[in-house]
């Protein structure tokens, strides 16, 4: 007997989520127990028809249904390692060598100087969401959560108003504004102007993360979560810190180079990525193609990483040159909290990879052929399933866009069809948990137990993507844009 996809996904929610917290077992296993139910209850039909939807001819096709469960698992675990893997080794050496530095607390105090205690989380929100555009959701969570860790310590209060703060705006620019790879593929699916949309997800993002301040103010309040003491660094040192006068400190420019070299250069590589694709009369031989194949070299997020990497390597050094001190110790205990993340991301991936070899988003696609619903909530509601399925907020982009890109353009559509594009983006944020290598990247460098994850986090998204449809649907109504 061949059980339906959502079927199968029902078996690796109660997997997953019972085996984490049921059975209190490490994510780790948890998500590869489920991973490996779901391959091994997955027929080789099924991986065939995956792959054949895929791209794959039909001899590669036949080759993939005939993999073990083990090397699909592997395979998927390796695929999400290689994404994430250097990304998050080198942000535990940033956060490490930011925090013990003094470079973290360096920046807090010139921030709190500029926005005051008060207006503290506004920065973290507003500066995390215009940093999503340009910059992947998990590299601005690696540079922006030490901050966060930093500014507790300062104002003694807060943590958690600050990591949702920085959650709300990083996740809601992934979604809904270009260059971010998701919306940059279904403005190309759908035909969206590039300018209109990241105008209109400008404007929406807006009211998504006022929303999400909203909730997280709220958040804060009924759960307050005090910062603990870290694998990689302990209170008691970070008070330490904390404590030291202005002139003991490193300067405010040193201290940004390990945030900034990154920022700076996966910005100026997705600016110039975008002028070519959009420039082909420019002069082969100008100066400016010969000097793009190097921004392109150093803007790679791996490579920028790494350069920021040896910048906050570097300030450590000068921090510790008066005491004597080897840096190796400090990498040895930054690299042994990176990678319980990594593996637990990975087995996510894994997970999530599985489920999508059932075949769940082609399903999901087949259910909604015939919905009769209007399209704005019917592409909010396919993204929300896809999302929720499978774990990817880019799979869930990429298949709602897939599904509706002929119905967006319709001769006798009533609005621009970016509005469908923009409920695809907010449908798309719902709902983070196990299954999403997002969820375990927050979660792990925040120091969230799963729990409090799943009570914060995933409400969270889903409160800023409701409001964000509510906020569509209005101004298709008033602002049809046609």
């Amino acid at each position: 007997m061949i059980l339906d996809p959502i079927i199968l996904l029902a078996i690796g929610i109660v997997l997953v989520v019972g085996g984490i917290i049921g059975l209190k077992l490490h994510p780790f296993l948890a998500l590869l127990l489920g991973a490996f139910v779901v391959a091994i209850l997955t027929p080789a039909s099924i991986l065939e028809q995956f792959a054949l939807s895929k791209g794959m001819d039909a001899g590669a096709a036949l080759s993939f249904s005939k993999k073990s469960v083990g090397e699909r698992i592997a395979t998927e675990f390796g695929n999400t390692c290689a994404k994430i893997g250097i990304l998050i080794a080198m942000a535990a050496i940033i956060g490490k060598c930011m925090l013990e530095s003094g470079a973290a607390e360096r920046i807090i105090r010139s921030l709190l100087k500029f926005t005051g205690v008060d207006k503290a989380p506004f920065a973290f929100l507003f500066g995390s969401f215009f940093l999503g555009i340009p910059v992947f959701f998990d590299t601005v969570i690696f540079l922006m959560i030490p901050l966060a860790k930093a500014m507790t310590l300062r104002i003694g209060k807060n943590y958690l108003l600050l990591i949702l703060c920085i959650m709300s705006g990083a996740a809601m620019a992934n979604s809904l504004v270009p260059p971010a790879p998701g919306p940059l593929f279904l403005i190309g699916e759908m035909h969206i102007p590039i300018g209109l949309m990241m105008g209109c997800g400008i404007v929406v993002g807006f009211f998504t993360v006022s929303a999400g301040y909203i909730f997280s103010v709220w958040a804060n309040k009924k759960w307050p979560i005090e910062l603990r003491d870290l694998v990689d660094a302990k209170l008691e040192d970070l008070k330490k810190i904390s404590a030291k006068e202005d002139q003991n400190l490193p300067g405010l420019g040193v201290s940004l180079l390990p945030v900034m070299i990154p920022l700076v250069l996966i910005c100026l590589d997705t600016a110039i990525s975008n002028f070519l694709k959009g420039a082909n009369s420019v002069d082969a031989g100008s100066l400016f193609n010969q000097f793009a194949p190097v921004v392109k070299f150093f803007g790679d997020k791996n490579i920028a990483i790494i350069l920021g990497g040896v910048a906050a390597l570097g300030v450590m050094a000068k921090n510790k040159k008066d005491k004597g001190q080897s840096l190796t110790p400090f990498v040895q205990t930054a690299l042994m909290s990176g990678g319980g993340i990594i593996l637990i991301t990975a087995a996510g991936g894994a997970f999530g990879g599985t489920l999508q070899q059932t075949g769940i988003s082609a399903k999901i696609a087949e259910l909604t052929a015939g919905y009769q619903m209007a399209l704005i909530p019917m592409a909010f509601f396919i993204a929300a399933v896809v999302r929720t399925a499978q774990g990817s907020a880019t799979v869930a982009l990429i298949t709602a866009s897939g599904i509706l890109s002929g119905m967006a353009g319709q001769a006798n559509l009533a609005f621009n069809p970016v509005y469908i594009g923009l409920a695809i983006g907010c449908g798309s944020k719902l709902v983070p948990w196990m299954n999403d290598a997002g969820f375990w990247i927050f979660c792990k460098l925040s120091d969230l137990s799963e729990k409090e994850a799943l009570k914060t986090i995933s409400p969270l998204l889903v409160v800023m993507g409701l409001t964000g449809l509510v906020v569509i649907l209005i101004g298709a109504k008033l602002f049809p844009l046609i």
